[in-house]
Order: structure tokens, then sequence, then C-alpha cells
């Protein structure tokens, strides 16, 4: 999708500071993090979120993704969470599928306040 801002970045047309990349996820920081380590994970291809008849083997590369980035950022040893917002009732501000690494703080029980 020619105006989506993931589907820019994975393809180089938006500047972003890449932590990870092959042929099929781009890994990178965002710009606005939540705590210390907070790196989105994006499959090159759109798809708008985890519902969107992606394939098994890409999802489960975007999770060995996301543990690579927590232990190349020194958070897999103290813990860390991965999470993906599905939707507008689930938060999702980018209609491209994408996991957040968060780490580097105590995560709090909730992340924010429920509406």
């Amino acid at each position: 999708m020619s105006d989506c801002i993931f589907c820019q970045i994975a393809k180089g047309e938006v500047p972003a500071r890449v932590v990870y990349e092959d042929d099929e996820v781009v890994a990178f920081e965002d710009i606005n993090p939540q705590v210390p380590v907070h790196v989105l994970v994006i499959p090159r291809q759109h798809y708008n979120d985890i519902g969107d008849d992606v394939p098994e083997a890409l999802l489960g590369h975007l999770l060995a993704v996301a543990a690579r980035v927590a232990q190349e950022k020194g958070v897999a040893e103290t813990g860390y969470r991965l999470l993906t917002n599905i939707g507008e009732d689930g938060r999702q501000t980018v209609g491209h599928l994408h996991m957040h690494v968060l780490g580097g703080a105590k995560m709090p029980i909730r992340m924010g306040p429920a509406d």
C-alpha cells in the first residue's frame, strides 16, 4: 500500500532506525518509545493485522525476530513484553501488522487506561 507508513519504511522510502532486516521482516525503533527499549517488528508485505490470512511461517518468523531483537537490545535476560494491537478497540494506530518489543523497565499490568 503506497500510503502505509510501515510499507514506506520497509521499502526504505521513509527513514527509520532499523535494528534488523531481512527479505521478509524489518525491525526498527519506535519514534515515540513507551519504555527504554521499544522496537517494532513488521513484515515487509502489507497485512492489516494478524487475522489478515498471514502465513504461519511468517508469523513464526516475526516471533523469532522479536526474540532476536530482545536479545540484541539486552532485555531477554530481565524480561520483555511482546504486543500486537488489532483493530480500533485493540488500539491499533497503524493498519499494518506489527509487533512491539517492549523492555528495559518493569512493565505495568496495564499499558494504559481502558476507556
